[in-house]
């Protein structure tokens, strides 16, 4: 067995909605039946008994089969929420593809990774270490998972439709898109200011603040040393407490302090955390956490230090050793409840009970092992919202206001909940930022309260899903084209427009990244960019399959054609109908109900297509007779087609006419595929509800120059010869292409020259198939060998071109270049008044530019002989 290629399908794709792992795994004669195997089964399961529950495949299963299950398995048992995996071989033999879902990237990886060591060393015969596998995997996934606050609130924005991108490996997400997204980090959301927080880290300051408002706190000052807070002690009266001015999670912090010693220890600990140091009168009663999250509170819990109950037999630490086996528990805030710690603080409390670590309890007694209350240090919490006094709960939301905080933890010391805090001389000893939401969600008693909830609906407005207009644009021609001409009409209905294609990344029409840029990395930095209102992607072929969609959903599909010389041959893609099933992927993830998918009557893979959208459909075709285009109709549901010089958006009796020479780019309709690309993006302004009017204009003020869509039909006149560069590379381009010049009134009886290459990376056929359409169209060929011959030998390229035109009717001139430039000027130096030349450009904008300098030197040379 070996492991060829390991992946990251980090959004929708071919084989489900999941993210997995991708990997391409290649077994060896019986390692493609197992039942060939003896004993393999059977080790397999010994050395990993779970997954013998999960192992139900169907013979004949391989090695990657098994590998497949026990990557699912191991994460399973370690808690990951994860179900679907797949292995499907390729059509070559012995060579499977392996995908298994993961709920966090690295954790899937190493899975992969124990997995085919398990199933080598079950081959084998040799020993696994489960449980160090389990406990590698454990580990990493409690390092990288988001913790409990943090994806609280990610699942409470999922469950609304809000999508969310994690941004670090920390608690950094981002909640929607575009102009529209909202970010938070852990509980603190961009609603909270740094000047609020600020604040509520100074506790000396919050004091102050809320002594202004009358909200009940109690008194104490800032010490300089253990001797000046045993000072204050005595100014204060004891019991007090000891804590660091501007520490968080209850760090540093001991309570309940009576003696010279204790306060002293206190003070150490305190010192640990912060150079400044508070001491404050000690309030006797109930330590509570109330949660406030806007203008209301809501959650609360009362809070427990961290205590055993001695049995009698066993000692202090023994009795902590036992709590902290609790599954519940674990270092840090991964887990529902914290381990309890035993440090100088636990040993300091232990002492003021008469007590040391190796103290044996008596059956019944209660030990607290820490005076304050946090979870951070092993505390429990008892859900005690429903018990809350209004009035209690308004001064809880006074001082939270009075900080500036939108999310706050307010910690109360008082009796009970049950009455107002001034009636019982309690007091609001500290506010947090950023409060931590376990105690909330998961507490040792009560019910959780749905606290994420609260945050994103003081975040989003309700029925507020935080999206932007996304269109998605696939297929094998016109991609580009459709994509730029959408975002035109988009950008005239008043948005913003980020848009994403192989020529780059725009962003109201500024190019703010070069290259192709029609994969989903793409993707998800235009639905990054704060300005965006409306995105329009191209999504290409390769990069759904190397990682999976760059959104989880979007609103219009757009689905041009499907080509039979896009890449096949490629990425295990052999036929137009693997080429289907990935292009089809966009359509799949159209969202449910309100979306559209926008396909091609004309080509039956498109328009099958149909019946996997979520949502409505509308079909587009030049024939509105065609049988999918009249049945669509027939039940009253939208079509697009042309009609004699206009092109027709129809629903029942219903029409909006389009006239074609209202639509520059398709030449007065000569140009048949750019017909078509207007009438997919009629279809996808349709069913983005753009006023008519604006997509007139739009269609109107739209040319497709070698600006506003490089390499789409560029035209430009030399010597009273018409120029046309595109970046047609495939057969079903250059077909479109033929067919555009043959209908061009100027190109009837003209001379024709083509100056063409061809892709190395295509199959020695598609290369032919070029040349062989060519050939009875065009009179002079200019093949020339590109820069990147994409591992092809010297000069291979251009035979194969060659090879295509021996049956050629019309071509009776041949030449063969070495460079695109130096193809360029021979054809142009030999263009006379009338001629018709087709340059298939491959470095777009260089190529482009320079025909531009040939076009004004040309011009210049002849203002100066005119003049």
């Amino acid at each position: 067995m070996k492991i060829l290629k390991t992946g990251a399908l980090r959004g929708p794709n071919l084989w489900s909605r999941h993210t997995s792992i991708e990997a391409l795994v290649a077994c060896e004669g019986d390692e493609r039946n197992i039942a060939r195997l003896p004993g393999f089964e059977t080790r397999l399961r010994e050395r990993f008994p779970g997954l013998a529950l999960l192992y139900t495949h169907a013979a004949p299963a391989s090695i990657a089969h098994a590998v497949e299950l026990s990557t699912l398995c191991l994460q399973t048992e370690v808690g990951c929420p994860v179900t679907f995996s797949r292995t499907a071989e390729t059509a070559e033999k012995g060579l499977f593809r392996v995908v298994v879902e993961y709920s966090e990237e690295d954790v899937g990886r190493l899975a992969f990774k124990l997995a085919c060591e398990l199933c080598a060393q079950a081959l084998a015969g040799e020993s696994f270490d489960l449980d160090g596998a389990l406990f590698k995997l454990r580990e990493l996934d409690e390092d990288i998972r988001l913790g409990p606050s943090t994806a609280a609130i990610v699942s409470a924005a999922a469950a609304r439709g809000i999508p969310y991108r994690r941004l670090t490996r920390g608690s950094l997400v981002q909640f929607g898109w575009g102009g529209r997204q909202r970010r938070i980090q852990a509980a603190e959301t961009d609603l909270t200011s740094a000047v609020a927080e600020s604040i509520a880290q100074d506790k000396k300051l919050t004091k102050e603040l809320l002594q202004a408002a009358c909200v009940p706190t109690p008194i104490g000052r800032l010490v300089e040393d253990a001797e000046d807070a045993w000072n204050a002690a005595c100014e204060i009266g004891v019991p007090v407490v000891v804590k660091p001015q501007d520490g968080n999670q209850g760090k540093g912090v001991t309570t309940n302090l009576t003696t010279r010693e204790q306060i002293a220890t206190a003070y150490a600990a305190a010192r640990k955390i912060s150079r400044h140091i508070l001491v404050e009168r000690y309030i006797f009663g109930q330590d509570y956490r109330l949660l406030v999250v806007g203008d209301r509170l809501v959650a609360a819990a009362r809070r427990e230090p961290p205590t055993v109950i001695g049995d009698g037999e066993r000692t202090v630490a023994q009795l902590v050793e036992l709590i902290n086996g609790d599954p519940r528990r674990g270092e840090g805030h991964a887990t529902s409840l914290t381990k309890i710690r035993f440090d100088d603080i636990a040993l300091s409390c232990l002492a003021g009970q008469d007590m040391t670590a190796d103290s044996i309890p008596p059956k019944g007694k209660r030990v607290v092992l820490r005076n304050n209350a946090n979870l951070s240090t092993g505390g429990t919490a008892t859900d005690v919202t429903d018990d809350v006094h209004p009035e209690f709960a308004a001064r809880a939301v006074d001082a939270a206001r009075m900080v500036g905080l939108d999310i706050a933890g307010v910690d109360v010391v008082c009796n009970s909940v049950l009455r107002p805090l001034e009636e019982q001389g309690g007091g609001i000893v500290e506010l947090n930022a950023a409060p931590g939401l376990r105690m909330h969600l998961f507490p040792s008693y009560g019910k959780g309260r749905a606290v994420g909830e609260a945050i994103v609906a003081n975040i989003f407005a309700d029925g507020d899903d935080a999206r932007v207009p996304v269109v998605a644009v696939s297929g094998t021609n016109g991609k580009t084209t459709t994509v730029r001409l959408i975002a035109h009409l988009l950008g005239a209905d008043g948005h913003r427009v980020g848009m994403t294609t192989t020529d780059g990344i725009f962003v109201e029409g500024r190019r703010t990244d070069t290259g192709d840029c029609s994969g989903p990395k793409s993707a998800r930095n235009v639905l990054s960019h704060p300005d965006v209102t409306a995105a329009v992607l191209e999504t290409a072929r390769g990069g759904i399959l190397r990682e999976g969609l760059g959104f989880d959903r979007c609103d219009v599909a757009v689905i041009t054609n499907i080509g039979r010389g896009d890449h096949l041959g490629m990425s295990y893609i052999d036929t137009v109908e693997d080429l289907a099933a990935v292009k089809r992927v966009i359509v799949q993830n159209v969202r449910p109900e309100t979306g559209t998918a926008v396909l091609s009557a004309a080509d039956p893979l498109v328009a099958a297509m149909a019946g996997v959208c979520p949502g409505k459909v509308i079909f587009f075709a030049r024939n509105r007779n065609h049988a999918v285009m009249a049945m669509h109709n027939a039940r009253g549901r939208r079509i697009v087609y042309l009609d004699g010089e206009a092109i027709v958006a129809a629903e029942g009796s219903s029409k909006e006419y389009f006239p074609l020479d209202a639509i520059p780019i398709t030449h007065g309709g000569a140009v048949g595929f750019q017909v078509e690309n207007a009438m997919a993006a009629i279809g996808a302004a349709w069913a983005l509800a753009i006023d008519w009017d604006r997509v007139r204009a739009g269609l109107l003020s739209f040319v497709a120059d070698s600006q506003t869509a490089p390499g789409r039909f560029n035209v430009f006149k030399y010597r009273g010869a018409t120029l046309i560069a595109d970046y047609g590379h495939n057969p079903d381009a250059i077909q479109a292409l033929a067919d555009a010049v043959e209908k061009m009134p100027s190109a009837k009886k003209s001379r024709r020259t083509i100056v063409i290459s061809g892709a190395g990376d295509r199959r020695d056929d598609d290369i032919r198939r070029q040349t062989q359409i060519l050939g009875d169209v065009f009179d002079r060929f200019i093949l020339y060998q590109d820069q990147c011959q994409r591992g092809r030998a010297d000069g291979e390229v251009l035979a194969l071109l060659e090879d295509g035109l021996k049956n050629a009717t019309r071509a009776h001139e041949v030449l063969k270049i070495h460079g695109e430039f130096l193809a360029i000027d021979e054809a142009l130096s030999a263009l006379e008044e009338n001629d018709v030349c087709l340059i298939l450009v491959d470095q777009v904008e260089e190529a482009l530019a320079h025909i531009a300098r040939r076009v004004a030197e040309c011009e210049n040379a002849r203002s100066k002989k005119g003049g």
